[in-house]
């Protein structure tokens, strides 16, 4: 582009574009709307406690939970701090070595995790997993790896399983 030209996607890349970004806007956008209205929780909000309820000890370093949620420290904390008065989670500082907080997922923060895993489970399902084949399931899972691979390579690598 030394010249000053700028290289447009073509027809084709927009295309494939986007409908890959409004099937997963639409998918994404159902699973928000159907988590808010029958388990009270926003996709982020239920993402940190899944995480939360995954991890050992039901608990992560806020920083952890940041790079893992793909969110800044300052939305982590205020984020946190929500759930935290819905008595959600609680947060504590590690006994081994004090420079940061942890982010301990409670008794009732559980519950309500699993609770909304089970209406993410079930939006997700129909939404996304139903209307395509058991090929299309395997082509999409090539398809996510190939494009992981390119942007976050250990990402991709231990994606097999997960979740």
């Amino acid at each position: 582009m030394s010249n000053g030209a700028i290289d447009w996607l073509t027809p084709e890349e927009l295309r494939v574009l986007r409908a890959f970004s409004r099937a997963w806007g639409a998918v994404t956008g159902q699973v928000d709307r159907r988590l808010e209205d029958e388990a009270g929780l926003p996709q982020g909000y239920f993402d940190i406690l899944w995480h939360l309820r995954r991890a050992p000890g039901m608990s992560l370093r806020m920083s952890r939970l940041a790079e893992i949620t793909h969110s800044k420290a300052s939305r982590i904390t205020h984020a946190v701090g929500r759930l935290e008065q819905d008595g959600l989670v609680r947060r504590e500082v590690p006994a081994d070595d004090r420079r940061g907080w942890l982010a301990v997922l409670t008794r009732t923060g559980l519950e309500r995790a699993e609770r909304a895993a089970l209406v993410h489970a079930r939006v997700v399902r129909e939404h996304a997993l139903a209307p395509l084949t058991a090929e299309q399931h395997d082509q999409l899972v090539t398809i996510s790896e190939r494009l992981l691979a390119g942007i976050a390579p250990t990402t991709a690598a231990g994606a097999q399983g997960q979740e």
